[in-house]
């Protein structure tokens, strides 16, 4: 095959992203982002349109085959542009630069992101979703390449220097982002702050925050559990149960097959943007994880185990990594493969069965999306079950049944589009995730498969150097992690210690974190979110802000200040404290918009508790301590578990020395701050330290 892809493929057929490769067949020109596109820009004197998406986006498929799909448009574009595709999950950092672009141009973004630059690089015209034909205020595509096409001939100077302004208003945001620390103390105040703002725009009667759409975002629900637990604040956890509840009943939970959906649509939780991405089942499960600790309600330890049945089960490769998502489009429509009609559901269940379930889920003949019906509860089982007058025990029996038998009929649709590749960052989250629900549920397998998922990228995600890459697809790691990776990936191995005790887990967080130190530093406490060995794309950027998934810098400075804890460094503490204070300024812009930098404050602030753990001959004294941590949430409470035996473990950390069970009994140490208490041998003895 010629290196341009012949007559039916264009450059993208080499590429192993799946959103590249949707687009091998257009009949654009496109080329991968690279220098090889870059010196052809420069040769034929033409700008670059940088078009940025991802395998499972809605629009990104509607403007594909709407626009780059169609030979009139993607003749104007090759002649006119240089043609450049990006997958944003493969290069969040082309990502990151562009959408800052867009969102100052433009006031907004999302994607696909369509970004028109200069050869060497500056952003001078931004859009989204462009419509094929004019459609209201919306310019058509060829109108506006047509437009740029004949300014960059007629009238260049004026691109020319819209880019040279636009990339020095980049440069400058860049240099904002970090403050000073010099004088700087750590405070409650910011985490009360942050508590006013969820308080005022929390939905008190549909959970959430604010109007539609409305996304979980897992991690600010993390963060209010914490606030309730620190500042006594029961509001707090009840806005974060609460939407976890309204969250799991509505039309973004998938009840036949489970999992959460991206976004709902509408302020009521009932209409999801129905793709689903991993990093969104790996937050959702640590938010209620956390839940469950804080309130030993059943249904958020439900939601942890359906959660991550959904994840091992359709999202994971038989390696052990985990896949990166599934689309919201099946057979071209989005949704298809979620809704049903009384019929079909009648079909699978029979008519009494079949009505049952209908009514508790809302499938009815007029539909509740489109002419068809997405499953969703109104009320929760126990309410459905006053209503009928009867049990709930029989109701939920008889429900759990039917979507059992629904969830096999649903295997034989033709399911969305699965993202396969394997990224570091995300696979991270997972981790910690899975890990979490095994030390929280006491589920052996979830622990298996965090492990699992951890050998694969130490395995095949890291250079014989040590460098960690961010993708793998059919055999192929590329791509230089960024910080999410290195971030990410420590905060599951920090989980998986504390899941399992297996000592090569924390020496590896500790040597990949010094390296992401290393790498990503920037002198001042705080770190870029690209290598020092890689890529400028214009700017080297920092982020603060969280999104979908939260700031890279946040989760570092949480494990530097966890894996110091665990350790006795108090140096690390320090650069931990640092990256908290350069970042408050910001995030002080932005209260709700930080909730992980937030968790690391109240870790931060205390108190720290370490137990070590010097098990008995037997290990069931073990088991009850451990069990008797692991039922409370305990957010700044951290387990080493003493082995004389494990070298590598004693050179990890001085916490260990001297301590050994007493009269065969297993003991517990509690270290708080740079104070190791009296050892106890009791369960009682251990908590009463704790919550004294």
């Amino acid at each position: 095959m010629p290196a341009d892809g012949g007559d039916h493929y264009n450059r993208l057929i080499f590429e192993k992203s799946p959103y590249l490769l949707q687009h091998a067949e257009n009949p654009v020109d496109w080329h991968p982002w690279g220098e090889e596109a870059f010196a052809l820009a420069r040769r034929e004197d033409k700008p670059v349109l940088v078009s940025i998406g991802y395998s499972t986006c809605h629009w990104c498929h509607v403007m594909e085959h709407e626009s780059f799909e169609n030979e009139e448009v993607a003749a104007v574009l090759n002649r006119l542009f240089v043609p450049i595709k990006v997958d944003r999950e493969e290069r969040p950092d082309v990502d990151n630069t562009y959408m800052s672009a867009c969102q100052i141009l433009t006031g907004g973004g999302g994607w696909p992101l369509n970004v028109f630059i200069t050869p060497d690089k500056q952003p001078f015209y931004a859009a989204t979703y462009m419509p094929r034909e004019a459609r209201g205020d919306m310019a058509g595509i060829t109108d506006i390449l047509e437009r740029i096409g004949n300014t960059w001939q007629s009238n260049r100077q004026q691109l020319l220097d819209s880019g040279q302004r636009l990339t020095e208003s980049l440069i400058n945001l860049e240099k904002g982002a970090t403050g000073n620390t010099e004088g700087q103390h750590l405070t409650e105040e910011p985490l009360e702050q942050t508590y006013s703002h969820f308080f005022k725009t929390f939905d008190k009667d549909r959970g959430g925050f604010g109007e539609a759409p409305k996304f979980p975002i897992p991690h600010n629900l993390s963060l209010l559990l914490r606030l309730g637990q620190r500042l006594g604040l029961e509001n707090a956890q009840t806005m974060a149960m609460r939407t976890l509840q309204n969250i799991r009943l509505s039309g973004t939970y998938d009840h036949i097959g489970f999992g959460v959906h991206r976004y709902a649509v509408d302020a009521h939780w009932r209409v999801p943007h129905f793709e689903k991405m991993l990093y969104d089942q790996a937050l959702l499960t640590l938010a209620a994880a956390d839940a469950y600790q804080t309130s030993r309600d059943p249904f958020f330890s439900t939601m942890v185990d359906e959660v991550s049945e959904y994840v091992l089960r359709d999202l994971t490769d038989e390696q052990g990594g985990f896949y990166s998502g599934e689309d919201a489009d099946s057979e071209g429509v989005e949704g298809t493969f979620y809704l049903w009609t009384p019929q079909q559901v009648e079909e699978v269940l029979g008519h009494e069965h079949g009505t049952i379930f209908s009514h508790c889920y809302e499938v009815s003949e007029q539909g509740n999306f489109e002419g068809k019906n997405i499953v969703r509860l109104e009320m929760d089982v126990n309410q459905w079950a006053a209503w009928f007058g009867i049990e709930p025990e029989r109701l939920g029996e008889v429900l759990a049944l039917g979507r059992q038998m629904l969830f096999t009929a649903r295997e034989e649709r033709i399911r969305p589009h699965r993202d396969d590749k394997i990224l570091t960052a995300w696979n991270g989250l997972m981790i910690a995730a899975l890990a979490r629900a095994a030390t929280v549920l006491d589920k052996e397998e979830y622990l298996a498969a965090a492990c699992a998922s951890a050998d694969f990228i130490l395995n095949n995600l890291r250079r014989d150097d040590g460098r960690l890459l961010r993708r793998y697809r059919q055999g192929e790691a590329a791509v230089p992690g960024f910080l999410d990776d290195y971030a990410f990936f420590c905060w599951g191995l920090i989980e998986l210690y504390q899941a399992g005790f297996d000592s090569r887990y924390l020496a590896m967080a500790l040597e990949l974190t010094a390296d992401m130190e290393r790498l990503f530093g920037d002198g001042q406490g705080n770190l870029f979110d690209s290598a020092e060995d890689a890529e400028t794309v214009l700017t080297r950027s920092k982020t603060i802000i969280d999104g979908a998934v939260p700031a890279g810098n946040s989760a570092a400075a949480w494990n530097l200040l966890r894996l110091a804890a665990l350790t006795g460094d108090q140096a690390m503490t320090e650069r931990g404290e640092a990256a908290i204070k350069t970042s408050l300024a910001q995030a002080a812009r932005y209260p709700t918009g930080t909730s992980l930098l937030y968790c690391a404050l109240d870790f931060a602030l205390g108190p720290k508790d370490v137990v070590v753990l010097a098990s008995d001959l037997n290990g069931t004294g073990m088991d009850k301590m451990l069990r008797a941590l692991r039922e409370r949430f305990l957010p700044r409470t951290l387990v080493l578990c003493a082995d004389a035996e494990d070298t590598q473990l004693n050179e990890l950390t001085p916490l260990l020395q001297g301590k050994a069970a007493i009269d065969g009994q297993t003991t517990a140490y509690l270290c708080r701050g740079e104070t190791c208490q009296a050892p106890v041998t009791s369960v009682d003895e251990l908590i009463a330290m704790l919550e004294g």
